[in-house]
């Protein structure tokens, strides 16, 4: 009932107010759009508030929602609640006086599922007499509307003046106190319904639990060929492992709201396994080789291809959420839940220098598809580095980073993908043969189970645009960069 009350419209001072505050908004955003064109920064900066004002829309819409449906929320909490502890109650009873209900587990499971469904009988029976009041009560007011109506019609003018004398004591009254309890109630329910609701611990040690699984994935792989002895080659084509701390528990809170370390367990298994996809496929090739003699013979040649698929966590929580849970999502991915301490420092690269200075030099710029990435790409330049980050909205990884580059500026289109699955599109190209616009990709920046573990964008001169943290120019000449480079590739 809570949730389908109907708001209570605003007044004559709050519509003025909204419509003065409605006007200035577009004729200065108008005016910013007339000139943004002509300065890169400019365009930057208007897009850049354009996406922070309509998160704090979604904040506040998704805020007060939650504060309207609290209550009703809260009953079907408790409902639920009773239900359980009334039949817990019954079958206690039960068992006292029928002790034979104690020595057979099924007979207990059996008996406690009959008085859980009688519970639940008794509480739709409740329901339904509470609509039944609700109806008797909806005819009492009609009739009163009817009376109440007649009344005006037989004195027009004596409810014309006490409709103005109360219009002007609510104007004084709206005046004077709905500002100030407009600004902190709505402050306080934004911070309310985009907050995590576990306790700290609670969040560490499900984001470690899940930590856990990824390094146990990572050891299986790593002992593969000592746990699957006797082929004769291996082969490998794995996804680095890795997600993003707040993505997880964003995603745990809007399927939760508040949780325990110990009440999630099945549910991060649930969500590695949708995430994860280990294959291993045995092939078998005839071979031959010559012996002395010149004579060619036949062998078989055992091959074990090791398959890892990361289809990354964005990826899996968008399919296990409602519409709702996705609000809730967003709006806590938004504000990091209130609570940016508990993961700030997720990236474990070497590299954290603030980068050089860079200006591409103008005859690199003459190729419009590399003028049109390197547009694209600057518009990010000082983002965070965030693990699984893939939008504006959220920053971005290394290869979040360059799938939403490629698409966006329209010269490639890249789903979202690690840094592998972006490595095995491309065709590898000779260090003397890099151009501007390529990709280049490192190893072992950090603890991966594949060979590539980052990528960039080559902008010639030595020199690419990717994300560490920030987002930057680096030079790949450094030690660092030099020590982990892996191969150049292009997209097909």
């Amino acid at each position: 009932m809570d949730a389908q009350k109907p708001q209570k419209p605003p007044g004559i001072p709050r519509k003025l107010a909204r419509d003065a505050r409605a006007g200035a908004w577009i004729y200065a955003h108008n005016k910013i759009h007339e000139v943004e064109h002509e300065n890169v920064g400019v365009e930057g900066a208007h897009k850049s508030e354009l996406v922070a004002e309509t998160g704090i829309r979604r904040v506040s819409r998704f805020a007060k929602r939650r504060w309207r449906t609290r209550h009703a929320r809260s009953v079907v909490k408790w409902e639920k609640k009773e239900i359980r502890a009334n039949a817990d109650y019954a079958f206690r009873q039960m068992a006292q006086e029928h002790p034979e209900l104690s020595s057979n587990p099924l007979s207990r499971y059996a008996q406690k599922w009959k008085l859980k469904r009688e519970y639940a009988k008794r509480a739709r029976e409740a329901a339904k007499q509470g609509a039944k009041a609700v109806e008797k009560t909806a005819v009492t007011t009609e009739r009163l509307a009817r009376r109440v109506a007649l009344f005006v019609k037989r004195h027009p003018v004596g409810v014309l003046i006490m409709l103005a004398v109360l219009l002007v004591v609510m104007l004084l009254m709206g005046a004077l106190s709905s500002l100030p309890g407009m600004i902190g109630g709505g402050a306080m329910n934004a911070v309310l319904g985009t907050s995590y609701g576990s306790e700290d611990s609670d969040l560490l040690g499900a984001d470690e639990d899940y930590t856990a699984l990824e390094r146990a994935m990572a050891d299986r792989i790593a002992n593969i060929e000592s746990t699957h002895p006797s082929y004769d080659e291996y082969r490998y084509q794995v996804d680095e492992l890795g997600h993003n701390p707040y993505e997880l528990a964003s995603y745990l809170t809007a399927k939760f709201q508040s949780y325990t370390r110990a009440e999630v367990q099945e549910e991060l298994q649930a969500v590695f396994d949708a995430q994860y996809k280990l294959t291993l496929t045995e092939t078998v090739e005839i071979r031959t080789y010559t012996d002395d003699d010149g004579d060619e013979h036949e062998y078989e040649w055992y091959i074990l291809t090791v398959t890892l698929k990361n289809r990354t966590l964005p990826m899996v929580i968008n399919e296990r959420l409602t519409a709702d849970q996705k609000e809730l999502y967003s709006a806590t991915m938004w504000t990091k839940g209130n609570k940016p301490y508990l993961w700030d420092n997720i990236y474990t690269g070497g590299d954290t220098d603030p980068g050089p200075s860079y200006e591409i030099p103008g005859e690199a710029l003459t190729d419009p598809d590399f003028a049109a990435l390197i547009a694209e790409a600057e518009k990010y330049l000082g983002y965070p580095y965030v693990w699984g980050g893939s939008s504006p909205s959220t920053s971005f990884d290394c290869s979040g980073f360059v799938c939403w580059v490629y698409t966006h500026s329209g010269v490639y289109n890249l789903p979202r993908t690690t840094a592998t699955g972006i490595y095995n599109q491309c065709a590898i190209v000779p260090k003397s043969e890099a151009r501007p616009g390529d990709l280049i990709f490192f190893t072992r920046t950090y603890d991966s189970a594949g060979p590539v573990s980052h990528v960039g964008i080559y902008v010639g001169d030595n020199m690419m645009i990717h994300c560490g943290d920030p987002i930057k120019y680096a030079s790949i000449s450094t030690s660092y960069w030099q020590e982990h480079f892996y191969a150049f590739g292009r997209l097909n």
